[in-house]
């Protein structure tokens, strides 16, 4: 091949291979919402996200991501249980495109995989709360935090409220941790544990849907959890439109009280006001890497 020709055929190939380059740095994979999008949620917490028949689901959570898509002109989506251990794990691997089943906005599941994170992006807040307990209606001997050292209280796998608990404030409760919450209301209800514990929200929707058991209405502990709609990275653009929505459904007048109250009416007025985000507190932590930071396509 002449001089001549052998620069051009690299010049050619050269600018090929700067637009596969570029391209392939600007798009996106395939939009995760659709009317065929699947959404992990629990199917054993009352109020929240729960299952009382195979393949139904209703709580605070499902009426949440459930608006959100119709607001986007999507069909209601498809549910399918989640345990707290496995959420981020099912979203990576593609069983689930979005996670709502009560799960925390924390920075280090925000964080990107090559800076120790679980590479989740999240939409939310859409409720916060603080950490309780869960007793036997019939037990008046909890009353403080004091009252509970000493005492049996169940946690379940790959919860905040989990994590708080194992702090060295807390070192005179003794800690049963088992697969999920059912594991733990059972215990309770059959007085083989004096508590259980997790978030707020949470424990009043076993307590309406258990006459037995109560929330001990003094003791809030722990960071606030701050709920979000999970998703793998890489789908900033879809991140963003839930985002969007979310900050509209916060903004109607009684949308989300109404949604709220329907699903969790055992909440006193005072734990919903405090749970009710504001329109800065999604966006500083919606499709992000860091709190507080811009999002980026």
């Amino acid at each position: 091949m002449a001089g001549a020709a052998r620069r051009r055929w690299a010049a050619l190939t050269a600018v090929a291979l700067l637009y596969v380059y570029t391209t392939g740095c600007d798009s996106e994979p395939p939009s995760i919402l659709s009317d065929r999008t699947e959404v992990g949620a629990k199917s054993d917490q009352p109020g929240t996200s729960f299952s009382p028949h195979d393949g139904e689901y209703n709580g605070f959570d499902v009426a949440v991501v459930g608006t959100l898509m119709n607001m986007l002109g999507y069909d209601t989506p498809r549910f399918s249980g989640v345990l707290s251990k496995n959420r981020a794990k099912l979203l990576h691997d593609g069983d689930v495109q979005l996670v709502a089943a009560t799960f925390s906005i924390t920075p280090t599941r925000m964080a990107p995989k090559d800076k120790g994170g679980d590479d989740l992006d999240f939409v939310g807040p859409y409720a916060s709360t603080l950490q309780g307990f869960l007793i036997r209606a019939n037990d008046r001997s909890i009353r403080t935090l004091a009252d509970l050292n000493g005492k049996v209280v169940c946690v379940w796998k790959g919860t905040t409220s989990a994590n708080e608990l194992r702090k060295a404030a807390y070192d005179k409760i003794v800690k049963r941790t088992e697969e999920d919450a059912n594991y733990c209301v059972n215990a309770l209800k059959d007085k083989e544990v004096d508590a259980v514990s997790t978030d707020q929200l949470i424990l009043y929707g076993f307590m309406q849907a258990n006459p037995s058991l109560r929330v001990v209405p003094g003791i809030k502990f722990g960071e606030p959890n701050d709920y979000g709609i999970a998703m793998a990275k890489g789908h900033r653009k879809d991140c963003v439109r839930l985002r969007d929505m979310l900050t509209q459904y916060i903004r109607q007048a009684t949308a989300w009280e109404r949604d709220f109250q329907n699903s969790l009416p055992a909440v006193p007025k005072a734990a919903r006001d405090e749970a009710k985000p504001t329109e800065d507190e999604v966006m500083a932590l919606s499709c992000v890497d860091r709190p507080g930071d811009s999002p980026t396509d």
